[in-house]
C-alpha cells in the first residue's frame, strides 16, 4: 500500500473577500494577517473577518493560518498574548511567527509555524525549529532543488512550505535592514519601504557611471508552476503563493492556475494526496500572465541564472502580445497573434527604457484607437497587455464554485421513508420521514434523482461514476412509490442542512502543546542578524546554549552594518562572475549603488558564500580613488 504525503496548496488573503475566493478556487490552506504584528502592516484583519473565513475554510477541510511574524518589543508581547488566545478560541489553524519571544508566552495549544523570516535555509536551522516544537518550516526562497532536497533528507518528519508564486524580495528575508536604516521603517516590524523597487545608478571606485536610473535589485516575479512536480520529489510539502497585498482578481486567477496544475499531478502520482475537500468549477481559463507580473522566474530553483531580474521597470508588465508595425494619425497597428480588446492597457519600454502605456479606446482588426492623447512608439517595439478588461470582467463577477461530493440513497421503512446522504469524506446523515406511501400511476426513479441532484448554492454537488458518468443515487424501494416533488425537496434541504452541520462539528484542528527545550542551537552567537528584539527571546537563545546575544538592528546603532544579503549578484548580472563566468570587470571595485537622492551603497561581493552584500556608504575613501 503505497503511504500517501498530503500536499498543501497554500493561497493568501489581504482581507475576508480574498480568503472566501482563495477556498472557492481551489487553496487547500489560506495564511491571513492578525489584526496586529503581521509582516504586511497594511493587511491587517479583524477577529471577526478572521472567524467568518475560518468558518468557511473548515467545511471544505481548508486551514486558515494567521501570520504574525514580525519581531515585538517587550511592551508588546503581552498583547500580543491576549491576541492569540482569541485566534485560537476562534478557531484558526496555525500562526506563522518570527519572533522566538513568543515561544516564551503562555500558549494554548495552537500550531506553530516558522515564517521565512527566520531566514531558514539550512538542514540544521531546520532540524533545531522542527526540534523546538514547530510543525512546518517555511523555506527561504533562495533555495535550489538539490537545497530543498538535502534539508528534506536530513529532517523527513518536517513539512517545508516553499514559495511557488509570487513578488521577490532581493535580501534574504528577516536580513533586510535597509528600509530601517534609510527611512525608519523596519521590514522585520512589517514596515518594508519597497526600497529594492527604487532606481539606481551603479558607479564604479573611480566614480564612472557603468548604468544609470535602473532598477538594479529589482527582480522578476516567481513563477514555478511547471516545476511543481519536482518540488514535491525535492520534499515540499506545501506551496505557497505569496500575495497578502494583492487584490482578489489575482488570488483567484493564481490560486485556480496551480490548483489545477497540482491536480494534474495528483491524479498520476498516488503517493501525494489532496489536503482538502470539493471540487472546482470555474468560469474562466486561469492565465498567470494575465495578473500582476513582473516577468516571471524559476529565480535559484534550477541553479544560478542570468534572467531573475526586472532592471526596467518594477511595475506590471503583463502578457506579451506583439509589436508596433506602424503609427498613422490617430491609430497604431500591431503585429502579433494576441487580439487586443476596448478598454485593455498596454505598456512599453520606451527609448529611454521607461515604462509607459495607454489605454485602448476602440479596437478595429490590427489597429488600435488609444484613448487620450497618442503615444510616440518607435517601431518594432515590445508591446505588452497588463489590464485585460474582457478578463478582469469575468473574474469580477463570480467566477468559481467548489463542491464537495456525495451519494443519496433513498429507502422505505415501515413507517415511511429514510434519506441517507454520505459525502466524499465519509461523513453521512440518515434522516427519517413519516410519510404515507401511495404507488405512483407512472415511473418515479427519474423525477426522484433528479430533485435529488438539485444541490443549487450548498456546498455539494451529487458524486458521479467515473466511467459512466451516473449519478450516485441509489433508489431502494419496494414499490414505484408517489412522493411529490416539493415534499422530496424539504427532505433534501433538511439532509443537506444536517450534513454540512455534522462536516463543521466534525473538523479536527491540530492541537501543539508548546514544550520548553534546551537542545543547541546551530550557531555559538548572535550579531544584529538574530532579530532579538526583546528579552523573552533572548531567554529563549540562552536557554539554547547561546550567550553572546545582540540586540536587533532597530534596538542598536550598528556601525558599518550590511543592510542586505542577497544572492542576487550585480557581477554576474553584468556577466563579470569570476566564479560562474569566468568574466572579468573593465572596472575599478568597489562598486556603489547610488540613489536618486544621492545616497550612495557599497557592493561587497562574498564569492565563498555566492553573496552580494549592500552597505550605507558616505562616499568612496581616498585608497578607493587611488590617492
Amino acid at each position: 500500500m503505497i503511504r500517501q504525503r498530503k500536499i498543501e496548496l497554500l493561497a493568501p488573503a489581504k482581507n475576508l473577500e480574498c480568503g472566501i475566493e482563495a477556498v472557492n478556487h481551489g487553496a487547500d490552506a489560506v495564511y491571513i494577517g492578525a489584526p496586529k504584528f503581521g509582516a504586511r502592516a497594511a493587511a491587517v484583519n479583524s477577529l471577526e473577518d478572521i472567524a467568518a473565513l475560518t468558518d468557511y475554510a473548515h467545511l471544505y477541510g481548508v486551514r486558515i493560518y494567521v501570520t504574525v511574524n514580525t519581531i515585538l518589543k517587550d511592551e508588546e508581547l503581552e498583547e500580543t498574548e491576549r491576541m492569540i488566545d482569541a485566534l485560537y478560541r476562534i478557531g484558526v489553524d496555525a500562526l506563522i511567527v518570527q519572533d522566538m519571544g513568543i515561544t516564551r508566552l503562555n500558549l494554548p495549544p495552537i500550531p506553530l509555524h516558522a515564517s521565512t523570516q527566520m531566514d531558514n535555509r539550512t538542514p540544521e536551522k531546520v532540524r533545531f525549529l522542527a526540534d523546538a516544537g514547530f510543525k512546518q518550516v517555511v523555506l527561504a526562497r533562495e533555495l535550489s532543488l538539490h537545497e530543498i532536497e538535502g534539508i528534506h533528507r536530513a529532517c523527513p518528519d518536517v513539512p517545508l512550505e516553499v514559495f511557488v508564486h509570487g513578488a521577490l524580495c532581493v535580501s534574504y528575508s528577516g536580513q533586510c535592514y535597509v528600509s530601517q536604516a534609510c527611512f525608519g521603517r523596519s521590514a522585520n516590524r512589517g514596515e518594508c519601504a519597497q526600497f529594492c523597487r527604487l532606481p539606481f545608478s551603479l558607479v564604479d571606485a573611480d566614480g564612472k557611471v557603468i548604468v544609470r536610473d535602473k532598477h538594479l535589485l529589482s527582480l522578476k516575479d516567481l513563477n514555478q508552476s511547471e516545476l511543481l512536480e519536482q518540488l514535491l520529489d525535492a520534499g515540499a510539502t506545501s506551496l505557497k503563493i505569496e500575495g497578502r497585498l494583492k487584490d482578489v482578481t489575482y488570488v483567484k486567477n493564481v490560486t485556480a492556475a496551480y490548483r489545477q496544475k497540482l491536480d494534474e499531478i495528483l491524479v498520476r502520482r498516488p503517493e501525494y494526496a489532496r489536503a482538502s475537500s470539493g471540487r472546482c468549477h470555474y468560469t474562466f481559463t486561469p492565465r498567470l500572465d494575465k495578473s500582476f507580473s513582473r516577468g516571471f522566474t524559476h529565480y535559484f530553483l534550477q541553479g544560478r541564472e542570468r534572467d531573475i531580474t526586472s532592471f526596467d521597470t518594477p511595475k506590471s508588465l503583463g502578457e506579451a502580445m506583439g509589436i508596433m508595425k506602424e503609427q498613422r494619425g490617430g491609430w497604431i497597428s500591431v503585429a502579433g497573434v494576441k487580439p487586443f480588446h476596448n478598454g485593455d492597457g498596454v505598456c512599453y519600454l520606451d527609448e529611454q527604457g521607461r515604462l509607459q502605456g495607454f489605454r485602448i479606446n476602440r479596437v478595429d482588426g490590427n489597429k488600435l484607437y488609444p484613448a487620450g492623447e497618442m503615444p510616440r512608439i518607435r517601431p518594432r517595439t515590445p508591446l505588452f497587455r497588463n489590464y485585460d478588461q474582457d478578463f478582469e470582467r469575468l473574474l469580477g463577477r463570480k467566477s468559481a464554485e467548489r463542491k464537495i461530493a456525495l451519494g443519496w440513497e433513498l429507502a422505505d421503512t415501515p413507517w415511511g421513508f429514510a434519506l441517507t446522504a454520505t459525502d466524499e469524506d465519509g461523513y453521512h446523515v440518515t434522516l427519517g420521514f413519516a410519510s404515507d406511501k401511495q404507488p405512483a400511476r407512472t415511473p418515479q426513479a427519474d423525477n426522484l434523482r433528479t430533485q435529488l441532484s438539485k444541490l443549487g448554492n450548498s456546498p455539494f454537488e451529487v458524486a458521479t461514476d467515473k466511467k459512466t458518468g451516473a449519478p450516485d443515487i441509489a433508489l431502494r424501494l419496494s414499490d414505484n412509490w408517489f412522493i411529490p416533488s416539493s415534499v422530496l425537496t424539504d427532505w433534501r434541504r433538511q439532509a443537506v442542512e444536517r450534513l454540512t452541520a455534522v462536516r463543521r462539528a466534525g473538523y479536527r484542528r491540530e492541537l501543539a502543546v508548546w514544550k520548553p527545550t534546551t537542545h543547541r542551537f546551530p550557531a555559538t552567537s548572535l550579531t544584529y542578524l538574530g532579530n532579538v528584539m526583546n528579552a523573552a527571546a533572548q531567554s529563549f537563545y540562552q536557554e539554547h546554549g547561546l550567550q553572546s546575544i545582540d540586540p536587533a538592528f532597530e534596538k542598536q546603532s550598528v556601525p558599518e552594518a550590511v543592510l542586505m544579503f542577497c544572492k542576487h549578484c550585480l557581477r554576474y548580472s553584468m556577466g563579470w562572475c569570476p566564479t560562474h563566468q569566468h568574466g572579468r570587470s573593465p572596472y575599478r571595485e568597489p562598486y556603489y549603488l547610488v540613489g536618486t537622492d544621492g545616497r550612495r551603497f557599497r557592493l561587497e561581493f562574498d564569492c565563498k558564500r555566492c553573496q552580494m552584500k549592500v552597505s550605507l556608504a558616505s562616499g568612496p575613501t581616498s585608497k578607493e580613488r587611488g590617492e
